[in-house]
């Protein structure tokens, strides 16, 4: 799993990546940084997590792989989400949420 200042839970890292190819296509080290920065520098997805879960969610048919020139020009593979990955995303969506609300209750109320 990805290493965190705040620990990931198990299975939450395909969700994010997800979520961060839902607007556009990402090389790599693009969606580790996004998924760094929209968390607030929290979260930090190692290599030797991230690529393991590009190519299990490319097995799946959730993403889809081009190659391209990154900003400096260099070729990277290009992730980008397909129809059955947004089906995914929202099914994994509403259940994070269910869950998060689930423990949150419980917090507030024990």
């Amino acid at each position: 799993m990805a290493k965190a200042k705040a620990g990931l839970v198990q299975g939450t890292l395909d969700m994010l990546v997800l979520r961060v190819l839902k607007n556009e296509p990402l090389h790599g080290y693009a969606i580790a940084q996004r998924i760094q920065k929209l968390s607030d520098e929290i979260l930090k997805v190692e290599e030797g997590s991230l690529y393991p879960a590009l190519y299990r969610l490319e097995g799946q048919g959730l993403i889809k792989c081009e190659c391209g020139a990154s900003e400096n020009n260099r070729r990277a593979k290009y992730y980008s989400i397909t129809r059955t990955g947004r089906k995914q995303l929202d099914e994994e969506t509403s259940s994070w949420e269910r869950l998060a609300g689930a423990i949150t209750k419980v917090l507030q109320n024990a």
